[in-house]
């Protein structure tokens, strides 16, 4: 068990993602200049996405998925009036146990990391299928040309236990569904849920290519958070 200061975010970060923030908030400035000062080891702090119906930020615990994910703090830059631009990267998954509102203006927790899990029905055949049709589902949904184009697709020698993540970290996907692959702990079962997801989302795509109508009006409008 391990203790991380916690930033709830509208979105989930996953293992290896990149994670860009505009720093406003009093409590998360503080969190900033506790990571930068090193009272919080390791410039580290944890990431828990917000159910859909509640507002960012809002410390009822019944807001918060359980599982999160672990982001060191890689970049600063402070800006007028306190405020910062910060970037930094997924590492690893955490479940929530108990969370402390007191020793800190930001949430702070008790965590337990979330290992993987051993795949079901596991083979190098297995692996070999799950990893080509999960690339392939990853290729197609950027053939579609709507979400920025073609993508530098992950090296051949990525861990396949972090595939699924890469795979999914620059495609447009919900939030549940994101939530969905931080949770699963089977790599292989991962591999399975994100090929769905991009199949889904690529034929929906290519859908919204069909459709006459210009693409603004389906377009939502942007959160000011």
């Amino acid at each position: 068990m391990d203790v991380l200061p916690l930033f709830p975010l509208g979105s989930v970060l996953l293992p290896g993602g990149h994670l860009p923030l505009h720093v406003f908030e009093p409590r998360y400035r503080q969190l900033v200049e506790d990571l930068v000062g090193e009272a919080v080891p390791d410039r580290r702090f944890g990431v828990v996405a917000i159910k859909q119906g509640w507002e960012v930020g809002e410390d009822n615990v019944d807001s918060m998925y359980d599982v999160g994910c672990s982001a060191v703090l890689d970049t600063v830059r402070q800006l007028p009036g306190g405020r910062y631009d910060v970037s930094a990267t997924g590492e690893r998954r955490f479940r929530l146990l108990q969370i402390d509102r007191s020793t800190a203006p930001y949430l702070v927790a008790n965590v337990q990391w979330l290992p993987d899990t051993e795949p079901e029905r596991d083979s190098p055949a297995r692996r070999e299928h799950l990893t080509t049709a999960a690339r392939a589902a990853h290729e197609r949904y950027h053939a579609t040309g709507l979400r920025g184009g073609r993508r530098e697709a992950p090296g051949a020698d990525v861990d396949l236990a972090d595939l699924s993540y890469l795979l999914a970290d620059d495609c447009v996907l919900t939030v549940e569904d994101r939530q969905d692959l931080l949770a699963e702990t089977d790599p292989l079962a991962r591999l399975r849920l994100v090929r769905r997801l991009l199949l889904r989302e690529a034929e929906f795509l290519r859908e919204l290519r069909a459709v006459p109508a210009p693409l603004t009006e389906f377009a939502q409008p942007t959160s000011t958070n």
